[in-house]
């Protein structure tokens, strides 16, 4: 970095306290601070952020709840899209003035710009919506790595979609469907059922209005089982789904958005034969990087061919972020919440 670009400074939202980040930015949790730019390591490139996208883990992490816990003060945000501005020494696969979409391990998309690997950064083909891909790397290729690495998911199978308004489960719903899966998707509330139907469900269930057990629901439409069960809530409805499942079936733990983290009925897992798989798709950056890049380069192709979307319902400018927060609280998000670093109007619904 040169002198002068030492001396750059940059607009960024931190978390300076642990707490409900729904407040102002008034420093008693969130703060929206003046930052010299980061350092670009020779395996790098600086991009102009155009979009973060804020996940579940990101309002958890700042509650001090997630499992992951920065030193403060720190910037969330694990995923951008935007144009590389500048690259590293060592950098072969992106150029400047590339439009890409990435993942930041430990934070930093809430700024005007960030820094990323080259490993887990990708070019994004003409004609896609840039700011809306800033809401593919985590939701997607969690499902991707899920269904496709872990489950095995085959064509003809079912596979019932737990917390399928959120992130991961339109996620999930769209690539089960690719796959050529029944799949059945489960959520809360009159407008994620209609946006899941539009999306291609095979069958939606309002949890909120459901007059009869989920199993029996479930059973309805698939009297032989369910082969593939991807949870992103836990709470009530996972002991409701394994007593849906099918003999040898894989259930897929995605994370516990209920606040309600589930005991497994091991009598039930016993005698059905059941795989049950936890799914942390950070974790394959260094465990298993080969197959957290071709889940992204899977997704960004299918979303160049139209065979996936990724559903937008807010967008805010990075002074509105508690705003952003607030909606994921309350569970007003259909598909992604994004906040745009470098100026936006504020937009809600799709």
């Amino acid at each position: 970095m040169t002198g002068k670009e030492s001396r750059r400074r940059m607009r960024a939202l931190q978390v300076v306290n642990l707490g409900d980040p729904t407040g102002d930015l008034d420093g008693r949790v969130l703060k929206l601070s003046s930052l010299v730019v980061p350092p670009l390591p020779s395996t790098s490139v600086r991009v102009r952020v155009r979009a973060s996208s804020l996940n579940f883990a990101d309002l958890l992490q700042a509650q001090g709840l997630y499992q992951e816990k920065p030193p403060l003060p720190y910037t969330p945000g694990s995923e951008v899209s935007g144009v590389v501005t500048e690259i590293g020494d060592d950098v072969r696969t992106i150029k400047v003035g590339d439009e890409v979409a990435a993942v930041l391990w430990g934070g930093g998309g809430f700024a005007e710009e960030c820094v990323v690997q080259e490993s887990v950064t990708i070019r994004l083909p003409k004609g896609i919506d840039v700011a809306a891909a800033a809401g593919l790397p985590v939701a997607f290729g969690t499902a991707h790595t899920a269904l496709i690495e872990r489950a095995r998911l085959q064509a003809g199978q079912v596979l019932l979609v737990l917390g399928a308004g959120g992130g991961v489960g339109v996620a999930a719903v769209q690539i089960g469907k690719l796959l050529g899966a029944k799949v059945i998707a489960v959520a809360r509330g009159r407008d994620k059922t209609v946006m899941l139907d539009h999306l291609g469900a095979d069958l939606v269930i309002d949890s909120g209005a459901v007059s009869k057990p989920l199993k029996q629901r479930i059973k309805s439409v698939a009297p032989q089982g369910v082969d593939v069960v991807l949870d992103t809530v836990g709470g009530a409805g996972f002991e409701q789904a394994l007593r849906a499942v099918r003999w040898g079936a894989h259930v897929l733990i995605i994370g516990f958005a209920s606040g309600d983290i589930p005991k497994l009925p091991a009598n039930i897992a016993l005698v059905k034969n059941l795989t049950v798989h936890g799914v942390y798709w950070g974790s394959y950056a260094d465990k298993a990087p080969r197959v957290l890049r071709k889940s992204l380069e899977d997704c960004v192709q299918w979303l160049a061919q139209g065979k996936l979307r990724v559903p937008v319902s807010h967008r805010y400018a990075l002074e509105q972020a508690p705003l952003a927060f607030g909606a994921l609280r309350d569970r007003q998000a259909l598909g992604k919440v994004l906040l745009l670093p470098n100026g936006a109007k504020i937009t809600s619904k799709l």
